[in-house]
């Protein structure tokens, strides 16, 4: 006869087996992150040899830009491994206070004479060695900042004048002073990180609803309002009635994908990063992989960005699971981060979406961006390390 109370027993020690030796970490998450910096120093040094064989200010040195993002990226690893031993609760608590900090710089940027005017744009912050770029830092500090908020205001997240109307009047400042820089692709990514986290959050479908509603509205009329943008759209609708002037990034962009077909026509072998395609390591980069590597690079680029958001969905869902609620939405935002400004960077790359000035995180040149990303992804790791603690009764 059986003994139910035997397979019980064992059941659940081999459930708590399990559980012991689970890893203590997404191995997973760790490697794909892993494999999108690899690729990053492949092909923007691919992209950058030939600018910076022609630029005198990189001293004609071909591995200029290399040298520089393998610098960030070993600073980005280092911040990384800093950031992973911060528990979530420090972040939550800090959360209000970056976020003033993300303000300071954003407005410190756009004083004369201290933030760095580059193509016209006032974006950064020239510091001894390297410029630093505040926008990129403030999409993680929004994600927080927002993360916190809708927590501490859960019960109010049905009020538009208590819950919702206060957190617009902060958007509200953000997007005025990265208007002005101006940075409309930042903006736009974290206008979407924060409307994600406080729908995630719990806000009334009503004002979720007319939010949607009003949005497009929005922006037709900030697109309106500027010369600038308005160029920008018009170059983007036929950038072969222009293709020397408003239409040439997109046109030649455009000719970079139809050169790469399937396969590509081999790694290095790009003619557009010939001085033809501007930004080809930043903005760009993916047009220089589709050329380079075809359909199937693009994919595998697309693929990889798609299983980050997935899964930082997914550490979120565990740990609001959990009852951390700050850290799933956290999560999830960060997700959001990651799959909103790469869909913009692709759009812009495939003539989907008009020209937007945003790289494509965790792959494109650029010493803030790098940094940032790293730091997300390491905060990511950090959300589903105390989950997988939580789940095996051990402290955090």
């Amino acid at each position: 006869m059986m003994d139910f109370g035997t397979n019980k027993t064992l059941s659940t020690f081999f459930v708590n087996r399990d559980r012991v030796n689970a890893p203590n970490y997404d191995q997973g998450l760790l490697w794909v992150t892993l494999i999108m910096l690899g690729i990053s120093v492949v092909m923007v040094y691919s992209a950058s040899i030939a600018l910076a064989e022609a630029d005198k200010a990189t001293g004609h040195q071909a591995t200029y830009f290399l040298i520089r993002q393998a610098v960030f990226l070993v600073i980005g690893a280092a911040a990384a491994f800093i950031t992973f031993q911060i528990p979530m609760q420090w972040w939550q608590k800090m959360a209000p206070y970056l976020f003033l900090i993300g303000l300071f710089l954003l407005v410190l940027v756009l004083v004369p004479g201290i933030g760095r005017n580059v193509n016209g744009s006032r974006r950064w912050l020239s510091l001894v060695f390297i410029n630093l770029q505040p926008s990129e830092f403030m999409k993680l500090f929004s994600a927080m900042y927002v993360a916190d908020y809708a927590v501490r205001k859960a019960s109010k997240m049905d009020s538009l004048v208590s819950g919702f109307l206060p957190m617009v009047a902060v958007m509200i400042i953000v997007g005025g002073l990265l208007l002005h820089e101006p940075d409309f692709g930042a903006f736009a990514v974290i206008a979407s990180i924060s409307i994600a986290i406080l729908w995630l959050g719990g806000i009334n479908v009503k004002i979720f609803i007319g939010l949607l509603v009003t949005m497009p509205i929005g922006i037709i009329l900030l697109i309106w309002s500027s010369p600038y943008r308005m160029q920008r759209v018009i170059g983007f609708m036929n950038p072969w009635a222009d293709p020397y002037g408003k239409g040439y990034q997109l046109s030649h962009a455009l000719i970079a994908f139809g050169r790469g077909e399937w396969f590509g026509v081999g790694l290095g072998a790009s003619v557009e990063k010939l001085l033809y395609l501007p930004e080809a390591h930043t903005d760009f980069l993916l047009a220089v992989i589709a050329e380079e590597l075809g359909f199937v690079g693009v994919a595998v680029v697309i693929g990889l960005f798609s299983w980050l958001v997935i899964r930082a969905f997914s550490i979120g869902k565990t740990a609001i699971e959990n009852e951390r609620y700050f850290s799933g939405l956290l999560a999830q935002g960060l997700g959001v981060w990651v799959g909103a400004q790469g869909f913009i960077n692709m759009g812009v790359n495939m003539g989907l979406l008009p020209t937007k000035g945003l790289t494509l995180p965790l792959l494109s040149f650029g010493g803030s961006g790098i940094l940032a990303n790293c730091i997300a992804m390491a905060v990511l790791l950090r959300i589903d390390w105390e989950s997988r603690r939580l789940q095996k009764s051990l402290p955090t």
